[in-house]
């Protein structure tokens, strides 16, 4: 049974590190959530270690300088996790192919920087669908449009047997008040379309191989059993700490607000109803992370 918290603080003191995802949780796209810093803060001033695990397809540095933009302080946290990373290093590795056809916008160049993590890269250049041999998600061309009006690139590179690298599993996210779709759902429809999709952040493994090594390097060995993962995904942040085996705490003030009636916390009853559609079994639950 899914236990309401009042904060953070309630139940940190039993975990030594936390998954915590960005947005939804600690930014609203737009700016920073101060409680959610402050707690943050909070639980690294007792000796917590916060690894910011994230489906922005962006490479972590760049996170790191769009987090400054919105106003997370930089104490609030200890390293990041991009599903960008993931699926980059993945990218340069051969998975789709040298000659890619790129879906996003066009400022998301910095997808396409080396990484020199990896030895003999591959040489990754865009190209149009049709010389294309995979194609790279990075979002939609238009964040505001239905997916479903990419169907007719979609049906070719499914004929063309191409298989489509996605860079952020996220379906939509809310940017203040704004919903925008993401990645995710483009992918789901390439999937639902008989094409083949490889998926490399939230909920699928190798971004938590990528968070454990980061948490790692931080110079701490913990073990799953002392970390909590926080997010407003049900389907990502929730399922993919079901998955890795490890404690989780549901935002239930982000993507599922109207779903669980969270004003200042969720309804009991509305929450229970939702997670039993979603077959979902957090550990814990909270309006908002403070």
């Amino acid at each position: 049974m899914t236990r309401i918290v009042s904060s953070f603080a309630e139940i940190s003191t039993n975990y030594d590190a936390a998954f915590v995802d960005l947005w939804g949780c600690v930014h609203d796209g737009v700016k920073a959530l101060p409680e959610a810093v402050a707690a943050l803060q909070a639980y690294r001033a007792a000796g917590g270690t916060v690894v910011l695990v994230t489906n922005s397809p962006r490479p972590r540095a760049s996170v790191e300088v769009q987090l400054e933009q919105f106003g997370v302080a930089s104490d609030a946290w200890d390293t990041i996790t991009t599903s960008g990373d993931s699926a980059r290093a993945a990218m340069f590795e051969g998975a789709v192919g040298s000659k890619v056809f790129h879906i996003g916008v066009p400022e998301e160049t910095a997808f396409f920087e080396p990484l020199h993590i990896i030895e003999n890269p591959v040489e990754v250049t865009k190209v149009a669908l049709d010389d294309a041999e995979g194609i790279v998600c990075t979002g939609p061309f238009d964040p505001h449009a239905d997916p479903s009006e990419l169907r007719p690139q979609l049906l070719l590179a499914k004929q063309k047997g191409l298989k489509l690298l996605c860079a952020n599993p996220d379906i939509v996210v809310d940017r203040g008040e704004t919903r925008e779709w993401c990645a995710g759902a483009i992918a789901e429809l390439y999937t639902e379309m008989g094409g083949e999709s490889l998926y490399f952040g939230k909920p699928h493994p190798p971004i938590y191989d990528l968070a454990r090594r980061r948490l790692a390097a931080t110079g701490k060995d913990i073990p799953d059993s002392s970390i909590i993962a926080i997010g407003d995904g049900i389907r990502t942040d929730i399922l993919g700490a079901m998955g890795e085996g490890i404690d989780s705490l549901f935002i239930t003030g982000g993507l599922a607000a109207k779903e669980t009636l969270t004003k200042v916390q969720p309804d009991e009853t509305a929450l229970n109803d939702y997670l039993e559609k979603e077959k979902s079994a957090p550990t814990f639950a909270i309006g908002k992370l403070r």
